[in-house]
C-alpha cells in the first residue's frame, strides 16, 4: 500500500521507470528501395552510361521529329520559310525540347531527382563579368588559332545560313541564348560529370569537348581545323563548369563567346554577301 501511494503521489518521485517501448509489429513497414537503387542515387553523378546511351539514341529521332513538326506546321499554315534558318532553328529547338523531356522523365522516374540541379544549374561562384570576359578571351584565342592554322574560307552550311539579314539576326539571338543553354546542359551538364567520375577531371573535360567539336563538323563543311578550334572552346567551357560546379557559369561563358563572334561579323561587313 505504501508503494502504491508513493507512486500515485505527484510530489514523490517515481522510482520505477517506465518499461521501454517497442514498435508495433502490426504497423505497416514503409517500402525500402532496393540496395542497387540506393547505391545509384548516392554516387555523383547518379546516372549511368546506360542512361547516356538511351539519351544518345534518342538524339537523332528527336531532331527528325522536330523537322517533321515544323514542316507540318508550315504546310498547315501555308507559310513560306524562305530563309533556311526559319525552319532549321525551330526544328532544332523542338528536338532539344524532346530530348530534355526524356531526360527529365529518366531523372524523375528512375532516380526521383530534380532536373535543373542535377545538371548543375546552380548559382555561379565567380562574378558574371569575369565569366563574360573569359568567354570573350577564348573567342579571341580561337580567332588567333584560326589564323595560325590557316583555316580555309570555304563555303559551308553555316556560311550559307548567314547569307541574309533575317537569318543572321535569328542565328545571333539563338546563338547567345537557347543554343548555349541547350549545348551546355547536354555536354557539360549531362556528359561531362559522368566522364569526370570515370576518368578524372582533365580526361572528362576533354572527353566531353571532343563530341562537342564533332557536332559542329558538318556545319563548317567538315573542316578539321574548325572542329579542332571548337573542341578547344568546348574544353574551356568544361573547365569553367568544373571549377564553378555550375552549368549556369559555362552557359554564360559560351553565350559571351558566341556573342563576340556575332559582333565581329556585324562589324566586318565584307564577310557578308554583296546583296546585304
Amino acid at each position: 500500500m505504501t508503494d502504491e501511494r508513493q507512486s500515485a503521489d505527484p510530489d514523490v518521485p517515481n522510482t520505477h521507470p517506465e518499461a521501454p517501448s517497442f514498435p508495433d509489429p502490426s504497423a505497416p513497414v514503409p517500402p525500402q528501395p532496393p540496395p542497387a537503387t540506393l547505391e545509384r542515387a548516392a554516387r555523383e553523378p547518379f546516372w549511368s552510361y546506360m542512361d547516356l546511351a538511351l539519351f544518345a539514341g534518342l538524339a537523332v529521332p528527336s531532331m527528325v521529329v522536330g523537322v517533321i513538326l515544323v514542316r507540318i506546321a508550315t504546310w498547315l499554315l501555308h507559310l513560306n520559310l524562305k530563309p533556311k534558318a526559319l525552319e532549321l532553328l525551330p526544328a532544332q529547338f523542338i528536338g532539344y525540347g524532346l530530348l530534355f523531356a526524356a531526360l527529365y522523365a529518366i531523372f524523375r522516374t528512375q532516380y526521383s531527382r530534380p532536373f535543373w540541379d542535377s545538371l548543375g544549374w546552380r548559382p555561379m561562384s565567380l562574378p558574371a563579368a569575369k565569366i563574360v570576359l573569359t568567354g570573350a578571351t577564348v573567342s579571341v584565342a580561337v580567332a588567333l588559332g584560326s589564323m595560325l592554322l590557316g583555316t580555309p574560307d570555304t563555303s559551308n552550311p553555316m556560311k550559307e545560313m548567314l547569307s541574309d539579314p533575317v537569318s543572321m539576326l535569328l542565328i545571333g539571338i539563338f546563338g547567345t541564348t537557347l543554343g548555349p543553354l541547350c549545348e551546355e546542359l547536354v555536354f557539360r551538364g549531362f556528359l561531362q560529370p559522368l566522364l569526370v567520375r570515370s576518368f578524372g577531371a582533365a580526361a572528362g573535360v576533354l572527353g566531353a569537348a571532343v563530341p562537342f567539336g564533332l557536332l559542329h563538323l558538318q556545319q563548317y563543311g567538315f573542316s578539321w581545323r574548325h572542329a579542332l578550334l571548337i573542341t578547344f572552346a568546348g574544353a574551356a567551357f568544361g573547365w569553367m563548369r568544373h571549377i564553378t560546379n555550375s552549368t549556369r557559369a559555362s552557359t554564360l561563358m559560351h553565350a559571351s563567346y558566341n556573342g563576340l563572334f556575332f559582333l565581329a561579323l556585324l562589324v566586318q561587313r565584307r564577310a557578308f554577301p554583296h546583296t546585304w
